[in-house]
């Protein structure tokens, strides 16, 4: 039994070294048309693959299932394009056009959509003495009126409570820009419920009790092209 293993075991090993032999004459030499390992990043100056239709640097997406052979649908003509946001022919419009071209993923229904989180992010961080929220979403100027304004509430030990009832309509009320820079102005109609109280408690201004309609017109501003994708407010005022 014991010789059986062991004859067994050196058909094995001679077998092994003869299979090593054979592919290391095969695999393990150089002819020198071997190709380089393949780079995902590397640049490809060959011409552009085509399967039915240009592909393009920008093609690099994975298509849905009935997605091949299937027509975008046409852009919306320029002058349709901020319909229900700003006249046709308008400055505001011409700006948003300037916005759109250096950044064409820009949609006015998506930043108004933002707006109104940073409306109310920024109306309950204030109220809150939250600097650190504020310092995120608005400019250095603003935020130094802002946190003036904090500081001498907190010197007094009053406290506001606010509480959103809703934002009845954010519309866009201007736009412009400058260089660089894109500046967009928003008018908002809101419903709240504030209050202010003093260190003992008392309501010295507002009610807990009451909804009251306020108008706000902020101005938002952002480098065009920049990474970051946030809007940061430059200019707050009370609106008519």
């Amino acid at each position: 039994m014991q010789d059986s293993f062991d004859i067994t075991t050196l058909i094995f090993i001679v077998l092994a070294i003869f299979v090593a032999w054979r592919l290391r004459s095969v695999l393990g030499q150089k002819t020198g048309n071997e190709q380089p390992p393949f780079d995902p990043l590397a640049r490809r100056d060959g011409p552009p693959l085509r399967t039915g239709a240009a592909k393009t640097d920008q093609d690099n997406v994975v298509r849905l299932p009935g997605a091949n052979g299937a027509r975008p649908e046409p852009a919306a003509p320029p002058a349709e394009r901020w319909k229900g946001y700003a006249e046709a022919g308008t400055p505001m419009a011409h700006s948003l056009d300037e916005i759109a071209r250096a950044e064409p993923n820009f949609d006015a229904a998506s930043f108004l959509e933002g707006a109104k989180m940073a409306y109310e992010m920024i109306v309950t961080a204030f109220a809150q003495g939250d600097r650190r929220t504020l310092k995120d979403l608005l400019s250095k100027e603003v935020y130094e009126g802002f946190e003036r304004a904090i500081a001498e509430r907190e010197r007094r030990g009053e406290k506001v409570e606010t509480t959103f009832v809703s934002i009845d309509k954010a519309e866009m009320a201007g736009a412009e820009v400058q260089g660089r820079t894109a500046q967009i102005v928003v008018r908002f109609l809101s419903k709240l419920i504030t209050a202010t109280r003093d260190a003992s408690g008392a309501v010295v201004d507002g009610s807990p009790d009451t909804v009251v309609d306020v108008t706000d017109v902020w101005t938002f501003a952002r480098t065009l092209g920049s990474r970051d994708p946030n809007w940061q407010l430059i200019a707050t005022e009370a609106g008519q």
